[in-house]
């Protein structure tokens, strides 16, 4: 069971959860998602955002799936995205939020604008927590 609510003491945040709180059981704690592809190599033209968040979805999708859990199971998100533009971060944020891995960023979320990755010409990175069902 996962239980997601907001504090009245605090602002009410634009489509996450201040609080999630999961019942006792296992947890997958996934490596961080980067936008390579099979071959190892970072997708997409130098700054293509749309192309590498598509790639880390999709990465992130598989890796719960492997894990026996799907979006709705994240209790944890964190986004970095190399960026000091609030409108980059924002359109990262609505295309994760347009995709199939939607439900992961209902819970406890954070955002962040950051100098780099590890991997040259990578823009983007997610790393979840799943409570496994069952």
């Amino acid at each position: 069971m996962i239980e997601k609510f907001n504090p009245p003491t605090v602002h009410d945040p634009a489509g996450y959860s201040h609080v999630t709180i999961t019942s006792a059981g296992r947890l997958a704690h996934l490596a961080g998602q980067c936008p390579l592809n099979l071959d190892g190599k970072v997708v997409g033209e130098p700054g293509d955002f749309d192309a590498q968040t598509d790639q880390v979805i999709a990465n992130c999708l598989a890796v719960l799936a492997a894990a026996g859990a799907g979006p709705s199971d994240v209790v944890r998100s964190i986004i970095y995205v190399v960026s000091p533009d609030s409108a980059v971060l924002a359109g990262v944020w609505q295309r994760l939020n347009a995709s199939p891995l939607a439900p992961a960023f209902t819970t406890a979320s954070t955002l962040l604008g950051v100098a780099s990755l590890g991997y040259r010409g990578q823009l983007i990175e997610v790393d979840l927590t799943a409570a496994l069902p069952g």
